[in-house]
């Protein structure tokens, strides 16, 4: 039987607004459907993330800083890629970054320079989220699917409202519960994917004695994989006496100590940081960040679909364990699942099981 079309305007719940998931509302706004996106943080960005530092110095005085601890970046291998994002941000709305690199490092992956979001990471996802309907702050934790429609629940709390189609741009250990219901296959799959896990360290510290001479540093050994002075990144600059420093751990190590106690991960990491640099780090503030989901863990097999659709169930899911390791890659499974989804509606909701 061939699946009818949805009529125009028919209502979408996406679930997750980092990229995949913004990626995914904007181009199904723009074709005219009434999207409605949840997150369960105060804000855009999943891992393209900012995050504020505030202390108070010896003097009572507070102090804040801005430092990007998620994605550092992204490079461009689709020139399409680089269109979307540029329409979203405006013509100012990009910066590039070719960091020096610390002598002795790992090359970097990519051989262009990062493109960067202005002000600040989340930036792009804000943008690409403008004009929709965004409920922060909502940890769905069930999808209850009738004849009306879709339900999302969190913590015994429905969110208003009914939707023809549910969209999960989550870390795959996250959807697979929300799956198990409703698509036991996908759920098994979205159970075994691999994602790596990170701790960051992020601090505000006096400005080195002698000049590092490098931006970024990517290690061959011990427990940091990445290095950043982050106030060297386009649009980040920072007081002249001040260095503002962006550590990240490698994925074996992090993975090694995911549930150690915050302060000995923090102790461990900048002291590395400081063999690194080569001297003693006079920190003002500093504190760590673990990524339980940082990036995939395996590539993606050629010839896998970067997304999920099911159009009988009204249900999909998009993200960068479907579609990569990078932002790139999340943002090609949010546009091919929005694609799908305009392709064909979902079957009417009365014959939900």
């Amino acid at each position: 039987m061939t699946v009818p079309r949805f009529p125009p305007h028919s209502n979408v719940a996406i679930v997750g607004a980092g990229i995949a998931g913004a990626t995914c509302a904007r181009l199904l706004h723009a074709a005219g459907q009434v999207v409605r996106a949840v997150d369960k943080s105060r804000g855009a960005g999943g891992r393209m993330a900012t995050k504020r530092l505030e202390w108070t110095d010896a003097q009572g005085a507070t102090h804040q800083a801005r430092l990007d601890h998620g994605a550092p970046g992204f490079a461009i291998g689709d020139r399409a890629f680089a269109d979307f994002a540029g329409a979203a941000l405006g013509p100012a709305g990009l910066a590039a970054w070719t960091p020096a690199l610390k002598a002795g490092s790992r090359p970097l992956p990519e051989a262009g320079p990062l493109l960067l979001p202005q002000p600040d990471m989340p930036a792009l996802c804000r943008a690409l989220l403008q004009g929709i309907e965004v409920t922060w702050s909502f940890q769905v934790d069930r999808l209850l699917r009738g004849p009306g429609g879709w339900q999302l629940e969190a913590a015994g709390t429905l969110l208003p409202g009914l939707h023809d189609r549910v969209v999960l741009a989550l870390p795959p250990a996250q959807a697979a519960p929300l799956l198990a219901p409703h698509a036991p296959a996908w759920a098994a799959q979205a159970a075994q994917a691999v994602m790596e896990p990170c701790w960051t360290l992020i601090g505000v510290a006096q400005r080195p004695a002698r000049a590092t001479g490098w931006d970024l540093a990517q290690p061959t050994e011990g427990p940091l994989a990445w290095v950043m002075r982050a106030d060297a990144r386009p649009g980040r600059a920072a007081p002249a006496d001040e260095a503002h420093w962006v550590a990240h751990a490698c994925p074996s190590w992090a993975r090694t100590h995911l549930e150690q106690p915050a302060a000995w991960v923090q102790a461990q990491l900048a002291a590395a940081l400081e063999a690194c640099v080569g001297e003693p780090i006079a920190w003002t503030h500093a504190t760590v960040h673990r990524w339980r989901y940082a990036r995939p863990g395996a590539p993606r097999a050629a010839g896998d679909a970067p997304h999920w659709w099911d159009p009988a169930l009204g249900l999909g899911v998009c993200g960068d364990f479907l579609g990569g390791a990078g932002v790139e890659d999340a943002w090609r499974s949010g546009q091919a699942l929005s694609a799908a989804v305009l392709a064909n509606g979902p079957r009417p909701c009365s014959n939900a099981p």
